[in-house]
């Protein structure tokens, strides 16, 4: 898995879970991934140091793989986008019960 295909990854998962990790992790996670700041850019900005932030990055991604692994809810979201863009009928519906289903949940 690249670089890329791994960032997107960890933000489905963080787009899932977020809400099951502490106030502190949703800000950085948030800031390193969607917003693409530094280590650097994150300390100063919330002012702690860079290991702090790679150490609270590192955590929250762990921790987003293990309710992953236990709760499967990429899994089963992909299982029910699959079995929607299987239906026979008008795309633009099935595409708005997607949506629903991937920034619904």
């Amino acid at each position: 898995m690249n670089d890329l295909e791994k960032v997107n990854e960890i933000n489905i998962l963080f787009d899932l879970y977020k809400n099951l990790l502490t106030d502190k992790q949703k800000i950085i996670m948030e800031k390193y991934y969607s917003f693409n700041l530094s280590l650097k850019e994150i300390s100063e900005d919330l002012d702690i140091s860079r290991s702090a932030v790679l150490d609270t990055i590192e955590h929250a991604t762990k921790k987003l793989y293990e309710f992953d692994k236990k709760l499967l809810l990429r899994e089963k979201k992909s299982k029910i986008v699959k079995t929607f863009r299987e239906l026979e009928i008008p795309d633009e519906i099935k595409e708005k019960i997607i949506n629903e289903v991937i920034y619904g949940i």
